[in-house]
């Protein structure tokens, strides 16, 4: 079940949030604790969903700042009222249930009793959900805060040992894929905001992210999980991609983001939860070869993988990006004058900004075209590196003025959301006669061709490149072909915001 909090400082706020908020939840949750003066007979009146009442103290992300016996006082009156739910904190339960007067298990209400930990996911958690299902309470609730996105397989290992309904995940920017991916792991609801503003918890995506970008409703405890493997991550529009062309295609599967610092902790944790398949994006795509048990000559000749398939539990490594990048060059036209052939970039000089992942796909690429190509990166000793596997040339930063281009290719995140002010390079440096071609796609038109224009230069976003080596990766994933143009018009839609 899919529940929304509501999150108000007023009852007519509450009221009116609570009617929006029924349009797509299962289960509501009121935060009374957040409500000023609130009318709990009036709230249970105007219900169209199960409620779930709960009134958070401070000492557990809450604002209820009375007392304890008022506090108690406000939830008994709930059950008193035949709410659906009360939620309970973990150390306050024995305070709801002594009443003499009140009976919980005899009540029509339910009740969740719940931990938080705002700090960190303690590593004995099946020992806290023993202890918390020894409560008289109908559902235990376990909430923690990931430090690390391996923290979420100790949220997923708990929820494959529980015997009665349990509401688990990780709050924080790690823990989102323990929100999005409840079904899967098996928790018994999760929460997500009715807009952006309207968080009960850190790490909370809103309602529209949930149904829209991860069509995350459609999955069952078989579907199969993708996903994206980087930091940053947040940017990606690549959720949205392939979760519709999945739904599309009538694909049982689910893709999300995984930010992932350390790619050693990450494989050795999350091989049990069985991915069918992963995008590699910076800083990754050099260092996940040594977690492959195959990889695809070609992208073995460059040394980097951004697509990985899981077949029969063979991890094989693909690279996606050189073809992508070197069709999005040759379909410009203004490259050579032989639009009709296949040499666009032949003897064509081409000055590569960066040597990671991306570059080295893109220039080994360019190479086999017989392109004239120059690595430049403000680490000098990486464009050795890789101008020497390459066969080509390499550059300091400081000498790029020197450099006679026909082309000039950014490679490197600088610009990328949210850093979106920042360029690789000055635009005293831009040609006119230059074409610039920039791999990032979000923007779509970073500072770095903006001034590329401005300068009477042809530009190329990173956009034909995304979607190249994304229809590429559906193939490699499923077997089939997904849609170019569908792909290139989910993608402007959510670049800019329709």
């Amino acid at each position: 079940m899919i529940c929304i909090p509501i999150i108000a400082n007023n009852l007519d706020d509450a009221l009116r949030d609570m009617a929006e908020a029924s349009k797509f939840a299962d289960i509501i949750e009121v935060r009374l604790d957040y409500i000023k003066n609130p009318d709990l007979k009036r709230i249970l009146e105007r219900r169209t969903k199960p409620l779930i009442i709960t009134n958070r103290p401070d000492r557990e992300g809450g604002k209820f700042n009375g007392s304890e016996e008022e506090r108690i006082a406000v939830l008994k009156h709930a059950i008193q009222l035949q709410a659906d739910f009360v939620d309970i904190e973990h150390d306050s339960i024995h305070n709801l249930c002594r009443d003499t007067g009140l009976h919980v298990p005899s009540s029509k209400t339910k009740l969740i009793v719940s931990y938080h930990n705002f700090r960190e996911t303690p590593d004995d958690l099946i020992s806290l959900y023993q202890r918390l299902s020894q409560s008289d309470a109908d559902t235990v609730k376990i909430v923690t805060h990931a430090n690390s996105i391996t923290d979420n397989i100790k949220i997923y290992r708990l929820l494959q040992q529980a015997r009665r309904p349990l509401i688990s995940f990780c709050m924080g920017e790690y823990g989102i894929i323990s929100r999005i991916l409840y079904k899967r792991f098996g928790s018994y609801l999760t929460f997500a905001s009715l807009r952006k503003g309207k968080e009960s918890a850190p790490g909370q995506i809103t309602i529209q992210e949930f149904l829209l970008t991860y069509q995350a409703q459609r999955q069952e405890k078989d579907t199969g999980i993708y996903g994206l493997i980087g930091n940053p991550v947040s940017h990606s529009i690549s959720p949205m991609i392939h979760n519709t062309l999945f739904k599309e295609m009538n694909f049982n599967s689910i893709y999300v983001p995984f930010k992932v610092d350390n790619i050693d902790d990450f494989f050795r944790s999350f091989r049990e939860l069985d991915v069918k398949g992963y995008s590699v994006t910076i800083p990754h795509k050099e260092s996940v070869i040594h977690h492959l048990d195959a990889i695809d000559p070609v992208a073995k000749k460059i040394g980097a993988v951004n697509t990985i398939v899981n077949k029969d539990s063979k991890f094989i490594g693909y690279n996606t990006d050189c073809k992508a990048a070197i069709q999005a060059l040759e379909d410009i036209h203004q490259v050579s004058g032989m639009d009709t052939k296949n040499d666009h970039l032949k003897d064509k000089r081409i000055t590569l900004l960066g040597a990671g992942g991306t570059a080295r796909a893109i220039a080994f690429g360019l190479q086999d075209r017989g392109a004239q190509v120059t690595i430049v990166s403000r680490n000098y000793e990486r464009a050795q590196s890789l101008s020497r596997d390459v066969g080509c040339s390499s550059k300091e930063l400081k000498d790029l003025q020197k450099i006679e281009t026909d082309i000039l290719i950014n490679a490197t995140p600088v610009g990328m959301l949210p850093a979106v002010n920042e360029t690789p390079i000055d635009k005293k440096l831009l040609k006119p006669s230059t074409i610039v071609f920039d791999t990032i796609y979000n923007p779509i038109e970073t500072r770095l061709l903006r001034e590329a224009k401005a300068q009477g230069c042809k530009i190329v976003g990173g956009l034909p490149m995304f979607v190249n080596q994304a229809a590429a990766q559906f193939e490699l994933w499923t077997g089939m072909k997904p849609s170019r143009a569908l792909i290139e018009d989910i993608a402007y839609k959510k670049l800019l915001g329709e």
